[in-house]
């Protein structure tokens, strides 16, 4: 006999609340006929695809942008795919483990667990949203294991995804807010638009912390509320996921030429070399930025994970069990590229892109600041669902959207927050971010959905409203330009 039908045998049968049964519902939708992952972006690519046609008329240029973009994205693809790594890697050496059990161990119940890991996804997404999908994930296995918690494998899984559905662009991983503080890296074509725009207007505003405290008390209650009950909880064991597959067993050294793969003196040869570079990449700036740099990010993680395993056996290990958690990445994201280029780079003979002929449509309907800042909301979500890649659309989409709002005088900072703000929704429903999650799980993209479509349903009016509503509190001011 399962577990789930022991719990249905002795569990009394009590009508769930309405938002569990709600949530339930969607739940089971997403299971019977949410296509897995692959199949889910192939049939994106049909859907662009066939819309990049009609629009340019020209079947070629959709073919040739679909191959040209197919691997544009080949560097972030092996940025995110050692994210992952880096991560599983350090989160299996001694100390960070044992961190790890002392944490799973401060919820009592199930909801509560559930709660927990999702306000902490969102809290370590503020700092780096590499760090919350990964700790995060492993912190639901570390907690799966806990034989009294009766834990939902696949709500505690989703919760651990909110830092990338509401949470990773409203701070220091906020591609857009980075780039427009930063005046080397505002293209030459979008300065005299934006100008420079500093941290002050975005992330560090009052109005940003709002946004932040009401995603974050909304999200943990719809953590709560939608979690199942004890007769509709699947734990990992329930789904066929062996929590013990990734646990390093003591390996001991067999003959002379294993000796230093047992010592610590390569990796302490290895931490020497890394010292000045780690030192000339923070010794200026703000810390949190530089981190938030995918090659340093994945660098002080590897570095971090080879000096805690402090062994390279233990290390090598640890990568090894670390690779099935990427195959999703490699495979999936390519195809992602090939969107994001039907979407910019196929022109109609006007030479326009349907990229551009979204934004025209959207943000040629308003007419104040307050209708502005809902249609770019809007139009940020449906763009965000297709090309999932905040920092490199933003580039696509500011000078339609930042010209309209000096135009329609809407405060340009938080032009650039209302398009943070929304351009992660579509995460919830998409799998592009989820991947690194998946692999770590061990699970499909139907298993986290029904939970995370919950959260994108009751999320979506709330922050674009609540951000249209927040822009009326600004003052508009132009452009500044750097100073020479």
């Amino acid at each position: 006999m399962s577990s789930t039908q022991a719990r249905s045998k002795h569990t009394p049968s009590v009508r769930p609340p309405l938002m569990e049964r709600f949530s339930q519902a969607i739940v089971a939708w997403a299971e019977k006929w949410f296509p897995d992952a692959y199949v889910f972006v192939v049939i994106a690519c049909a859907v662009v695809g066939v819309a990049a046609l009609l629009h340019s008329g020209n079947a070629v240029a959709t073919s040739k942008a679909f191959g040209d973009g197919f691997w544009s994205l080949i560097p972030f693809t092996m940025q995110m795919a050692m994210v992952a790594v880096t991560g599983y890697v350090l989160a299996m050496s001694p100390p960070i483990a044992a961190l790890l059990r002392r944490v799973a161990q401060i919820p009592k119940t199930s909801k509560g667990a559930i709660v927990f890991i999702g306000v902490l996804s969102i809290l370590l997404s503020l700092v780096n949203w590499g760090l919350s999908l990964i700790f995060s994930g492993l912190l639901v296995r570390e907690m799966a294991r806990r034989k009294s918690l009766d834990l939902d494998y696949r709500a505690a899984g989703a919760a651990a995804y909110l830092g990338m559905g509401c949470g990773f662009t409203l701070g220091m991983s906020s591609s857009a807010a980075q780039l427009q503080a930063t005046p080397a890296s505002i293209p030459a074509s979008l300065l005299p638009i934006t100008g420079v725009i500093g941290f002050d207007q975005t992330i560090l505003t009052w109005q940003n912390l709002v946004v932040i405290v009401l995603v974050t008390v909304v999200s943990a209650i719809i953590c709560y509320v939608s979690a199942p009950g004890r007769e509709a909880t699947r734990t990992a064991e329930d789904l066929g996921v062996d929590l013990e597959a990734d646990q390093l067993t003591a390996a001991k050294r067999q003959r002379p030429g294993d000796y230093l793969e047992f010592s610590p003196i390569l990796t302490i040869v290895v931490a020497l070399l890394a010292i000045g570079w780690l030192w000339n990449a923070f010794r200026s700036g703000n810390p949190l930025i530089t981190l938030s740099q995918l090659n340093t990010y994945n660098f002080v993680f590897l570095l971090l994970g080879l000096i805690l395993h402090w062994r390279p056996r233990s290390f090598l290990e640890s990568f090894v069990k670390a690779m099935p958690s990427v195959g999703g990445v490699l495979l999936q994201f390519p195809f992602y590229g090939g969107i994001g280029y039907m979407l910019t780079k196929v022109v109609d003979v006007h030479g326009v892109t349907l990229s551009d002929e979204i934004a025209h449509l959207f943000v040629g309907l308003a007419h104040d600041s307050g209708i502005f800042s809902i249609l770019v909301g809007v139009y940020s979500s449906v763009l965000g669902f297709f090309i999932p890649s905040a920092g490199g659309k933003w580039i696509i989409e500011a000078p339609y959207i930042m010209t309209a709002a000096n135009q329609l005088q809407a405060h340009l900072g938080w032009t650039v927050m209302v398009y943070n703000i929304s351009e992660t929704l579509p995460n919830f429903i998409n799998p592009f971010w989820m991947l690194p999650l998946l692999g770590i799980l061990k699970l499909r993209s139907k298993d986290l959905v029904g939970y995370t479509a919950v959260q994108f349903l009751i999320h979506t009016p709330i922050v674009i409203i609540a951000a249209a509503l927040l822009m009326a509190t600004f003052t508009y001011a132009p452009p500044v330009m750097p100073t020479p």
